[in-house]
This record gives structure tokens, sequence and C-alpha cells, in this order.
């Protein structure tokens, strides 16, 4: 297997099937040729051009030479006490992202991020307090699902599907690099890549209003909102983007995002619960107000801490009070399990920072590498 180089080859795992088409016409060879290539890399997960026995040997030689396939250098790998797998991958620019994998009965989550930090700096998020680096490629980001294929593949010894949803929830905004995450969420797709429906993959936003309106038209996925918040003062504070984009304008835009019915009928919106913040009664009855104007709802997320930051968790009392003042008025409430918290892999916890501690691990990295060779 290939990490990402640095050169002029053309990676094709970050190719959708009209720029797979694209690449292979401008070679003058057939479209279907691109469709088995990419049958090659996403289902049977074969980086070895020699090894597409259904090409002919001069389109592997010319694809050898023009091309490559490639993923994101694999820096740790940490499985939780309660079966949630994190890995710590590398980046060109010496930067690093998280993926991680929640398994719970018969299915199996998959944590991808979308930018090297992220520029929304949402005050209780740790990737908002690294900063921001760059935008991922769409190699970069199908990578990363390429990469949990092959190795929960080899964990669970199987070749049954184990990754069902994918959630585009780790690091960075997804609509604040919005071609790329689009791309590699039309790969997931695909029926000859991954073969996800639109209904297994759900992209969280903190509600960049013009970007929802785009993705409606452009690639139909389930919505998740990071509201946090149910009124414009406190959400200005959690979530800075509110004070560009404020809640009435995100409302509209949900509505916007459902209205054809094409979509699901419901969008998500995550509310992280801070002690003494946004978790008294008198909030739940205004996200109860809120939760009137659109087809919706809530998942309440325990916060879960991290270094150098001041809010805490609300207790397990006040997270359910809350909950059921919601349900008492009609609006659907869940609280989201926390899962992998021991290796922060828990929501918010997610930091390429991290890569500090894991340059020590360089051992590790290299038996690793050879692994999956």
């Amino acid at each position: 297997m290939l990490i990402q180089q640095n050169n002029s080859k053309t990676n094709l795992i970050g190719l959708d099937r009209e720029q797979m088409e694209a690449f292979f016409a401008d070679m003058n060879e057939k479209p279907f040729r691109a469709t088995q290539t990419m049958k090659w890399i996403h289902q049977v997960g074969i980086t070895d051009f020699s090894e597409m026995t259904n090409l002919s040997k001069s389109l592997r030689e010319k694809l050898d030479g023009r091309c490559e396939i490639s993923v994101p250098e694999i820096t740790l790998d940490q499985l939780s006490v309660d079966g949630t797998r994190k890995w710590l991958l590398s980046v060109p620019g010496r930067s690093a992202i998280e993926m991680v994998f929640i398994p719970e009965g018969e299915r199996g989550t998959l944590c991808v991020s979308s930018q090297v930090g992220c520029t929304l700096d949402c005050s209780f998020c740790a990737t908002g307090k690294q900063g921001f680096n760059r935008d991922l490629t769409p190699a970069e980001i199908i990578g990363q699902v390429w990469l949990a294929k092959k190795l929960l593949g080899e964990q669970y010894k199987t070749t049954d599907r184990i990754v069902t949803n994918v959630v585009m929830m780790g690091m960075g905004e997804p609509l604040m690099n919005f071609e790329n995450v689009v791309t590699a969420m039309n790969i997931m797709q695909d029926d000859f890549c991954f073969g996800l429906s639109k209904r297994r993959i759900t992209l969280s936003t903190a509600g960049v209003v013009p970007m929802i309106d785009r993705l409606k038209d452009r690639c139909r996925v389930s919505l998740a909102v990071s509201l946090h918040a149910p009124n414009d003062e406190l959400r200005d504070q959690l979530v800075p983007l509110n004070r560009k984009y404020p809640i009435k304008e995100l409302i509209a835009a949900c509505n916007r995002y459902l209205e054809d019915g094409s979509n699901r009928s419901r969008i998500t919106f995550e509310y992280i619960m801070l002690e003494g913040v946004n978790d008294e009664l008198l909030h739940a009855q205004q996200l109860v107000e809120l939760m009137k104007q659109v087809p919706g709802k809530v998942n309440l997320i325990p916060f879960n801490s991290f270094e150098g930051i001041d809010y805490k968790r609300s207790s397990s009392m006040r997270i359910n009070r809350f909950k059921e003042e919601l349900n008492r008025a009609g609006v659907i409430a869940t609280v989201r399990t926390t899962r992998g918290d021991d290796i922060d892999a828990a929501c918010g916890q997610l930091a390429g920072s991290v890569m500090d501690r894991t340059r020590r691990s360089e051992k590790f990295r290299q038996k690793l590498s050879e692994k999956i060779q």
C-alpha cells in the first residue's frame, strides 16, 4: 500500500466516476475501464496496477507511469475498552488528522475528518483550539474510508461490510471544504466503490447557510446541525459562526433542505450539554419552540472535557431532565452514548495536536506500515 506522495502522478483514489471516466477518456480508453479500475481500488482494495488482471498489460503499464493509489499514513492506532478504534493519520505538510470507528451491534459508524484543524473555533471543541491548517483533498478524505475498510476487515477477519455508516463529523467543518467533500461523498455512494446509501452518510455542519443550499442541489445526504444553543445570544458565544448566520437563517436553510421530500424527513440537531451554560429548563423550553419551526430531532451530547478548557459536563440528572422536558413537548430527543473517551476519541476531542505524543511512537508506525504492505 502506498502512503500519500508529493509528486505529479494523479492519485486515482480521489476521483469520482465522472472524473475517472474523463481521465480514462483522455488516455483514449473506454468508460468501462474507469469503472473496472474503481472496483479494483475501492471494492477489492488493490493498489498495485499489475494486479488488475482484467485490464490489458499496456493499460496497466500506462497507469503505473501516470498514476498512483495512495492514502494517508497511519501514525497511531488505538483501541478503546468499549471497542471504539481511533487512528491518527499523517498527511503532507507535517500535519495530522484523526478518524474514529464506533461499532454498535450490526452498525459500524466511521467518523471522518474533512480538514486539518478547523476555522470555526467553537468554544467547546478541541479541534478548533488547534487552529486551521488546510483543507483535505478528496483522496485524503476517501482514503480514510478505504483504510478503515482494509484494517477493520483484518481486525474482524471478514470481507463483509463493516463500515455501514459514515459521518462527516471528524476534524473540520465539511461545508467549508465543499467541493472536496462532495467528491468524496459521491465516491462513498457509488455502486462501483462503497455503495453507501445517502441515508447512511451524514454531514454535520455548524450552519454554513449558503453551502447547505448548495449541498441540497449537489449531493443528497443526511444532515446534522451543530446547534448547541436555543437562542442567538448564547449561540454567538458557543458557535461564533452564528454571528454571520443566526438561528433564523439556519432554520430556514434546514427547511429548504427538506422541502422537496427527497431527503430524510428530519434533520438531527446536535446539542452539547454544558453545565450551567445551556442545560437549564428555560433552554429546553426555548429549544421546544425552535423545534416547532422545522422537522427535526435532538441529539443531546454529554460534553467531553479536554486540557485547557473550563466547561464541565452536565450531570446525568440534568441531562435526563432536559431530555424529558423535550419529550413531554413532543420533541424526539435522545442522549448520545459517550464512546472512546479513554482514547480521546469522543465527540469534541479530536485534535491533530496529539501528533506531539506520537512522535515517540516511530517504532509502532514502522511496524504497522510493514504489516499492511
